[in-house]
């Protein structure tokens, strides 16, 4: 099997980052929508697996007074800057990389499945990556009850980690976050939307 890296680096020289980013608009507008009125003014965040930086230009959009993105895929990183000279995107392969420091939020759309151990990868988070009272929202795709999503290894040749919803649930309690809330977004076309998973880590560090 391939990286997922070099899927994403292939899909951002084919353009379709901006297809990306208009089919994951929706479901990413509800998760920062069931977020952002938990952050204080001026909050900091961070977007992994960033792409070409749009949930990082939306984060500032909305209110956050610093916002940064981390992608593995180079060519999506170059196309970030692109974009967006005066953004901060960082070229990182996680879950190895480490952030210069914590923040408020840490937003991630369809990254966490494409690791072998995603439930490290929330630790490092909980641990590493948020400041006391932080809180994490991930969204998902691919998981077990979106059937036609269990296809997707084997047709883009890339590793996909499968967990059902409440395994997620069980994952990020485990991983040291508090307040776990598990949802599914709406969709028009009523098949499964995005499974979002959100939770803050202890205001004790």
């Amino acid at each position: 099997m391939r990286k997922a890296t070099e899927l994403f680096g292939e899909w951002a020289t084919l353009g379709r980052d901006e297809g990306m980013e208009h089919g994951h608009a929706a479901s990413v507008g509800q998760m920062l929508d069931a977020t952002l009125d938990k952050m204080e003014d001026g909050f900091s965040a961070i977007d992994l697996g960033c792409g070409n930086g749009w949930v990082v230009r939306r984060l500032l959009e909305l209110g956050a007074g610093s916002a940064m993105g981390v992608d593995g895929a180079e060519e999506m990183i170059n196309k970030a800057r692109n974009i967006d000279p005066e953004g901060r995107y960082e070229l990182g392969h996680l879950p190895d990389w480490r952030p210069p420091h914590r923040f408020d939020l840490v937003h991630s759309m369809e990254f966490l499945y494409y690791l072998k151990d995603p439930s490290s990868m929330l630790e490092t988070i909980a641990r590493e990556w948020l400041l006391p009272g932080g809180w994490l929202i991930a969204g998902v795709d691919h998981y077990a009850e979106n059937e036609e999503s269990l296809e997707w290894p084997i047709k883009l040749d890339v590793h996909m980690t499968t967990i059902a919803s409440e395994g997620w649930r069980e994952v990020m309690i485990a991983a040291g976050f508090k307040d776990v809330s598990i949802w599914i977004t709406n969709r028009d076309d009523g098949k499964p939307g995005t499974l979002v998973m959100t939770g803050r880590v202890s205001f004790s560090s």
